[in-house]
């Protein structure tokens, strides 16, 4: 049998019907997905330009989250440090009380509070610690190895290019034996209640040792407070600034393949309205070849 010849007309609405057919799955596809790239086929440079914003956006969104995690190792150093100026500061109170004393019984009294005092302040050092790592003090027994040092990365690690991080030094061990020395010193020597309850400059020389000690102590535990201090307002900049990039570098990303399904949902309006007329303009142009048909 030949081919079946169709008209120039019936063949132009047919070839309209598809490409109409077609313009609509696409439409219907970016309103399933809400993406008006979905491939590489569909448009290979907002693709991948996509893709790549998005891969930085997810590794600097880890990065995000070790940023967030600094600050609070920072924090929980800072914290501990604020704790032991409270207890050094109470300690150096009960010293000035004893030096006001009349007898020996009352300052030994105030000699065993100061040295429960001063326990507390080791205490205070091991409890500092956040997922792991203490700033202020590591290791057991008492006196036994230095703090932990803290190492925040600020960028991802990209080819011939350099990572941008910040290292936090935890409380040197010579330091924080400065800051607990103080406090040991301020009995005379440690359990001291006998050197405190003597009676006349004994007495006195061994408390205004402890008062002195206890200033030099405090000094160190607020110059440490202030160092943290300044590193745990960099992290935060540091925290506030990756967070809104990873926003920017998502926008970008949505920009570019993103549908908008306002428009999208107008588009299939108006291509199935298109379709109608179509489906219409193809059966005008079959019931006049049928008028010619019935000629013979």
């Amino acid at each position: 049998m030949g081919d079946i010849a169709l008209s120039a007309a019936t063949r132009i609405n047919i070839l309209s019907l598809q490409r109409t057919q077609s313009l609509i799955d696409i439409t219907q596809t970016r309103l399933a997905t809400g993406l008006k790239v979905n491939s590489a086929l569909d448009d290979a440079l907002a693709f991948f330009t996509a893709r790549n914003l998005s891969a930085r956006a997810g590794d600097l969104t880890s990065i995000k989250g070790a940023i967030s995690g600094g600050i609070g190792v920072v924090a929980a150093a800072t914290q501990g440090l604020e704790a032991i100026e409270s207890l050094l500061q109470q300690m150096d109170a009960l010293a000035t009380s004893a030096i006001s004393a009349t007898d020996a019984t009352t300052r030994a009294k105030l000699a065993s509070q100061f040295n429960e005092l001063r326990s507390q302040v080791d205490n205070l050092a091991e409890d500092s610690s956040f997922d792991g790592i203490n700033l202020l003090k590591s290791g057991t027994p008492i006196f036994t190895g230095g703090a932990d040092d803290l190492t925040v990365t600020f960028n991802e690690r990209v080819e011939n290019g350099a990572i941008n991080r910040l290292v936090v030094s935890g409380v040197s061990e010579t330091d924080y034996a400065t800051i607990v020395g103080n406090a040991v010193q301020a009995t005379g020597v440690l359990g001291s209640t006998e050197v405190w309850g003597q009676t006349g400059a004994a007495a006195i020389t061994a408390i205004n040792a402890a008062i002195s000690g206890l200033d030099e102590a405090l000094v160190s535990v607020r110059s440490a407070a202030e160092s943290f201090g300044t590193n745990a307002a960099l992290l935060q900049i540091r925290l506030d600034f990756t967070t809104t990039l990873v926003n920017t570098l998502d926008d970008g990303a949505a920009d570019l393949v993103n549908a908008d399904l306002n428009e999208e949902s107008a588009n299939l309006l108006s291509l199935q309205t298109r379709q109608q007329l179509g489906t219409i303009s193809l059966s005008i142009a079959q019931r006049s070849e049928q008028a010619v048909l019935r000629l013979f």
